[in-house]
């Protein structure tokens, strides 16, 4: 199997850190309008180093920008397993939903990707993997994102970074945008990377920025499946 890590293209020379918003969905979501062309422009004028595509239960849009954009795009999934949404990053294949937590790890490792928690603790979400699923899968764990700028109330993310500091982790952040405004809104900062290995690395070294978008830009997640569903 072909290496995807392979496929990212060299952050800039001479950069010493860069800004990576973790979690970014596109139109290829059913809840999200955003197209490629617009994540690559609006990640330009944000001055964005990477990005990683995370779209629900679906690799394509992820796939897709990696072949257009001038930067590099990690190739992510979130998917929803039995118990809640766990992310791959660094995948070459699709992980189908509905898989126990488990088995999502097993197939996720058997492409040699990564296991990222996307908002751990937010309790407002039916898609949160909870606590007791988290623990059960902790060793295999690489990362947990601390800040998730979709999140409503802060303490959620509070609660995530003092897990990931607890339980020596690599933490993460991202803007989870559904819509191109939102990109960027979270991110951390850290080394240019050139596979899952370098970037494990330099996540360790990272620094989270950022803050939260706000509790309107649910409603256009909600818009999104709307107009999806009609058609429009």
């Amino acid at each position: 199997m072909e290496d995807q890590t392979a496929a990212l293209k060299p952050a800039q020379a001479g950069v010493q850190r860069i800004r990576v918003d973790l979690h970014v969905h596109t139109c290829y979501s059913e809840d999200a309008i955003t197209s490629l062309e617009e994540v690559i422009a609006v990640a330009l004028r944000r001055s964005l180093g990477a990005l990683a595509i995370t779209d629900h239960n679906t690799i394509s849009g992820a796939l897709a920008l990696q072949r257009l954009a001038p930067f590099p795009v990690i190739v992510g999934e979130e998917i929803l397993s039995s118990a809640g949404e766990i992310s791959g990053l660094f995948l070459q294949e699709l992980i189908p939903a509905g898989l126990t937590p488990m088995q999502t790890v097993a197939r996720i490792r058997e492409q040699g990707g990564l296991v990222y928690i996307p908002h751990p603790f937010d309790g407002l979400r039916h898609s949160t993997l909870r606590e007791p699923s988290l623990l059960a899968i902790l060793n295999e764990v690489d990362a947990l994102e601390v800040l998730n700028a979709r999140v409503m109330q802060p303490m959620h993310n509070e609660r995530a970074k003092c897990f990931a500091q607890t339980h020596g982790l690599p933490a993460g952040a991202g803007s989870d945008a559904h819509s191109a405004f939102e990109i960027g809104q979270a991110y951390v900062e850290m080394e240019p990377f050139a596979d899952k290995d370098g970037f494990l690395r330099s996540l360790a070294r990272g620094r989270v920025g950022g803050g939260l978008s706000g509790p309107h830009v649910h409603l256009l997640s909600t818009l999104a499946k709307i107009q999806k569903r009609k058609g429009v």
